[in-house]
């Protein structure tokens, strides 16, 4: 599931590549600057970084600084892997979530803009994309730990 999810967020990459094309193109050949195109681009990005994550998690392409970690035992990395995302992603996930929701709510209550000229007037949709992180991650792990302890 984390990897269909992934992939589906990956389509994205083309839109974002067009939209970045279009901001550069449209102001430095044209002198027409989009604010409203250069938020977009950055909503799309922001897009497929969250929904990306438990995907590139899962495929164990997350960064990792693995100096005693590379040449161990399969036992010592099972312990340490379940004791990572027991002990750390699993407690960063929920202060995530936790402090998100009164963030996301606060945005949906007001309606929220962008505050630059000729923004964008879905922020608040986009803040609400905040919580996919933690739901693509959450499933992420728990896939890990299922098959960690197969």
């Amino acid at each position: 599931m984390n990897e269909a999810i992934g992939k589906f967020f990956a389509r994205l990459l083309p839109v974002l590549l067009m939209l970045v094309m279009g901001v550069v193109i449209g102001r430095y050949f044209f002198g027409v600057g989009r604010t409203d195109w250069q938020e977009l681009a950055l909503y799309v990005h922001a897009i497929i970084f969250l929904g990306c994550a438990g995907w590139a998690y899962q495929a164990d392409e997350h960064v990792r600084v693995d100096i005693f970690y590379r040449t161990a035992s399969l036992k010592y990395k099972k312990m340490i892997n379940t004791f990572g995302t027991l002990f750390f992603l699993l407690p960063f996930l929920s202060v995530i979530s936790f402090y998100s929701i009164d963030y996301i709510a606060a945005s949906w209550k007001v309606s929220e803009i962008s505050t630059e000229s000729g923004g964008l007037t879905i922020v608040y949709i986009q803040k609400t994309l905040i919580l996919l992180f933690p739901l693509v991650l959450l499933f992420a792990s728990l896939s890990d730990l299922k098959k960690l302890w197969k």
